[in-house]
Order: structure tokens, then sequence, then C-alpha cells
């Protein structure tokens, strides 16, 4: 689709002191740092270098990376001490860069952000903390951020010993934070039943939010794909069966337009929106499911009216640029904002135009629509 391809090329005009798609960054005035936002874009920019083969997609990315990683692999900006599970996501396009530059300041990179998971702080279940000024929580989130990274430098480097870690965290959640009633995945789980947002006995926060459930939904189709069929089958048949039974669940869930909404299981409830970036993540996902044959070819539908539903519904021209509206622009739980989990709060975050957290999996649904 031409329209998406001037989309795409609008973006490599983007710079790390002004990334176009960092709404976050833009409307706070924050300066350039190495952070998950542009994170989703440079996995976005590599998956259309690895189809296409045109190297200024490569070029762009590598420039962009190259700002923040200097000759000894110090990232700019990266505190591995606050424990931020965010700041691992980056990271995943230093494996392939390292492949193809063959520069060692990319594996030093690569090595200081396994040592933050190293360290990271867990939960008594044996969960990496989200963040560290998040102690004892364990955030869908998270999952995407850390776990593709882990495995695969578990997979390069480390002879696999982890990958038992790796699993046991993925039955964690999904015994944590499902509901079995709906089949849907809570935002967030407080180990320690202290934080004011969750529920005293469960430890769950109160709703199901889109992206949150596609961030993990999408940490699974990834990590599937990283997984060596024959030597890792046990590992496979676990992690593809959490990912057929959260994608019959949310099938449940998808609007006549092909898109789901902002709080999932709430449906047109006054306020509740449809929303771009969760949409197109269960469109990417649902797509590069039924590429890998992890899920049957006729899931495929799903995946082409979700993607269809954002084109029609949120993609449009406006003063010569092209433009992609409907992405709830961040939301968290606790913090000095006090995020309470609520449907209210969840509704009151700013729906903006341009931004990342839709662009990237927007992009990678388009990709994998071609295959």
């Amino acid at each position: 689709m031409k329209i998406i391809d001037r989309y795409i090329n609008e973006m490599l005009l983007a710079t790390p002191e002004t990334p176009l798609w960092n709404q976050e960054m833009i409307r706070l005035k924050k300066k350039a740092s190495w952070n998950y936002i542009d994170g989703c874009m440079m996995t976005a920019f590599l998956t259309l270098y690895k189809n296409s083969q045109d190297k200024k997609y490569l070029n762009f990315l590598k420039n962009y990376i190259d700002y923040f990683i200097n000759k000894d692999g110090q990232i700019l900006t990266y505190d591995r001490k606050k424990f931020n599970l965010d700041n691992i996501n980056e990271g995943k396009v230093l494996f392939e860069l390292y492949d193809i530059f063959k520069e060692e300041k990319y594996r030093k990179a690569m090595d200081r952000l396994y040592r933050q998971l190293r360290d990271q702080p867990r939960t008594k279940e044996g969960n990496f903390w989200h963040k560290g000024i998040y102690p004892d929580q364990i955030w869908l989130d998270g999952l995407y951020m850390a776990q593709p990274f882990y495995l695969e430098y578990e997979k390069r480097f480390n002879n696999k010993k982890n990958y038992d870690d790796i699993l046991e965290q993925y039955r964690q959640v999904k015994k944590l934070l499902k509901d079995n009633a709906t089949g849907l995945y809570y935002h967030a789980f407080d180990s320690s039943r202290t934080i004011f947002w969750c529920d005293e006995k469960t430890g769950q926060s109160p709703h199901f939010w889109l992206r949150a459930i596609g961030w993990f939904y999408m940490s699974l189709v990834d990590i599937l794909e990283l997984l060596d069929d024959a030597e890792d089958m046990d590992f496979f048949k676990e992690i593809s069966s959490i990912f057929q039974d959260l994608t019959d669940s949310l099938l449940q869930y998808q609007d006549d337009s092909g898109m789901w909404y902002q709080i999932v299981d709430r449906g047109s409830t006054i306020k509740n929106y449809l929303e771009t970036s969760g949409s197109a993540i269960l469109s990417y996902a649902l797509f590069k499911a039924v590429h890998l044959k992890i899920i049957p070819p006729s899931y495929r539908k799903n995946a082409e009216r979700a993607f269809s539903g954002i084109c029609q519904k949120y993609l449009f021209e406006k003063q010569g640029r092209m433009n992609l509206g409907g992405t709830c622009m961040v939301a968290g739980l606790g913090g000095k904002e006090k995020r309470d989990g609520s449907f209210e709060y969840y509704m009151s975050e700013p729906v903006v135009e341009n931004e990342a957290k839709g662009i990237a999996p927007f992009i990678l649904a388009y990709l994998y629509s071609q295959l």
C-alpha cells in the first residue's frame, strides 16, 4: 500500500534529538534518551530492512543506535541500577547489528543489559520486578520489554542455561494475572498485596488494558520465533498453548470494526474507545503467528480485519503528511501520579497521533501482512 510506504519513509526524517514518533518526549520536552519507545521503532526498522534488504533502513537504524552506544559499549543515559525492564527493549536490535557489522561495542552493550537482568530484583514467585521503583510488582509490559532479549542472549551466549527461568516466569504470569472467566490478563500484579491499586486478596490490578495484554501477547510470539522446534520442544509447546488460549479469548472481544477497545471487556461503554496501538500489536502478532505456523491460517482473517479497521478509522492525511491517530499515549499504575488502574484512569490518559507505540506495531503488522 503506497500510502503506508509513504508514512514509513516520513519516519526516516527522525533523529535521536527529534524523534518524530515519541510523543511523550515531544510533549514533555525531554532530552534524547535510551528508551523502550524508540526501541519499538528500531525493531520496526530492523524488520523493514530484513524484509526488503533496502540498506536505507539498516543505515537509519545503525546511525540512530550509534548515537547512544560508544566504542566501549556504554549506553548514553542508561542507568542499570534503576532496574527498569523498559530499558532492555531497545537492546533487542543489537544482536542483528552485531551479526552484520561485527563491532564489539554492540556485544559489550548487550552484556551491560544482560547484567541488569542477572541482578534484577524479583518477587517471591521468582519474577522480575517491573522497575526498581515498583517493588514486588509484575507488569505484563515487562514480559515484552525483557524476555525476548533475555532468551536470545541465553541462546547465543550462555548455552540456554536460564531457559527454565524464562519459562517459569511465563508460568507465573499465567497463574497470577490470568482471569479464568474471560481468559484475559490483568495489567499488573503486586506480590506483596500492599500497593493501593491492587486487590487485597489476588494482588491483581482492576482492569484488562488492551496494550498491556498486547505487550504480553507479542512477547509470546517473539519468544516462539526464537525457540528451536526440536531442541526446545517442551518450552515451545507450553508457550504455544498460552498463546493459543489467549488468542481465542481475545477474538471474543474483537469489535465489528476489526479493532479492540482500550479496556478490552467493556465494549462501547461510555468513554471507552477503539485503540490503535493495542489493535496493531494484536494484528501483528496474529499475522506473525500464522506465518510461523503457530496457529492455523484461518486466523489470518482476524489480523486482516484489525489492520483494515485501523486504516479506515485512524490513518489519514493532514497538511500534506500522513498521520496515525487513536493511540493511548501512556498508561501505568502507581507512581507519583497515584494512577489507580480504574476505568476512569485509563480513559483519562491522552489519545494522540503519530506515537511510536502505535506506529511501530502498525508497521510490523503491515510487513507481515505482505508475507
